[in-house]
């Protein structure tokens, strides 16, 4: 019983990733559009995480914060988008089973490292707007570095049980993931046998942590309105609003598309729609990040002409 146990579970021993079925004409298309957005979401969030090391302007939490965001974004598209452009020219598109879960791992805990990076900015606008006299005296140098390290390794401890328990799960076949990653609801659904208990404890954490990081951030932002609405100067109100509107565009747009997706696998949306909302999340939100932070941020903007024009003068 168990050596036959053993065998199912190995007798798959790579995946199909179908991503998006098309004619060859457009397999080289999406590989041209989304090279374009990945050499360009490489670029933006390159940028911003120079402008915030050169500039020392930038040494403060906010933007070292923002700088390591940048990065986390650099390592999150990092997982999927090349893997994807490698399947559209190719016709066999395999995935091994240990490179499928590697992706499946990496990919999720640094999202999940992203949702808490957003809390602790969001945190970081709460002191400094509203106990800006406390601001200094509590976010020091040490609490700085301690919550940079909290955001990029928290993620990576909790997605071990997720993707232990979902790759102990039976695999005899069929491989083939109607998906462009590794993405757990579909690799569930492959599974040879439907175990409720993976599928409840996967669930109620997506549930716990997105939901429980998402009104995280919705209060502090509305304690931070609240306390921008009460100041007496307009200038001080535009530059706050400005900040927070950056913070709050970049927020929806990776929980909106997230929460549609992972809150409540069992409710089941159509295969394309899935892919889409992916694509969302995965690819177009780093791509955005970078333009809805620096264009909305005098700081920012000043900083990335002072870094890329010195590049240019020191070239010259």
């Amino acid at each position: 019983m168990n050596e036959s146990s053993r065998e199912n579970i190995n007798s798959v021993s790579y995946f199909i990733l179908m991503g998006f079925p098309s004619s060859p004409e457009m397999q080289f298309l999406f590989f041209g559009l989304f090279s374009v957005a990945y050499i360009l979401t490489l670029t933006g969030n390159t940028a911003i995480a120079c402008a915030v090391r050169c500039d020392h302007r930038l040494h403060t939490p906010m933007y070292i914060f923002l700088g390591n965001f940048s990065l986390l974004e650099i390592c999150y598209i990092t997982t999927t988008v090349p893997n994807m452009l490698v399947n559209f020219l190719s016709t066999s598109k395999v995935i091994s089973f240990v490179s499928c879960f590697a992706q499946f791992y990496f990919f999720f805990s640094l999202g999940c490292d992203e949702g808490l990076y957003l809390c602790i900015m969001a945190s970081d606008r709460y002191l400094a707007i509203c106990r800006p006299l406390h601001y200094p005296r509590i976010m020091t140098r040490r609490l700085c570095t301690g919550l940079v390290i909290f955001g990029w390794s928290s993620g990576f401890i909790l997605f071990v049980t997720p993707v232990v328990l979902i790759s102990q799960l039976p695999y005899c076949g069929p491989n083939i993931i109607n998906h462009f990653i590794c993405d757990p609801v579909p690799l569930m659904m492959l599974s040879c046998s439907k175990d409720t208990t993976t599928q409840f404890t996967y669930s109620t954490f997506n549930v716990v942590f997105m939901i429980g990081t998402f009104l995280f951030i919705l209060c502090s932002y509305a304690l931070v309105i609240l306390a921008v609405l009460r100041m007496p100067s307009a200038a001080s109100k535009r530059k706050a609003f400005s900040t927070c509107a950056s913070h709050l565009a970049v927020v929806f747009l990776f929980y909106g598309s997230i929460m549609v997706m992972y809150v409540s696998p069992g409710s089941r949306q159509p295969v394309e729609v899935q892919k889409i909302v992916t694509l969302f999340y995965s690819v177009i939100t780093p791509l955005c990040n970078p333009l809805i932070y620096s264009l909305r941020n005098k700081e920012m903007k000043a900083a990335l002409r002072k870094t890329f024009g010195t590049e240019t003068a020191h070239k010259m």
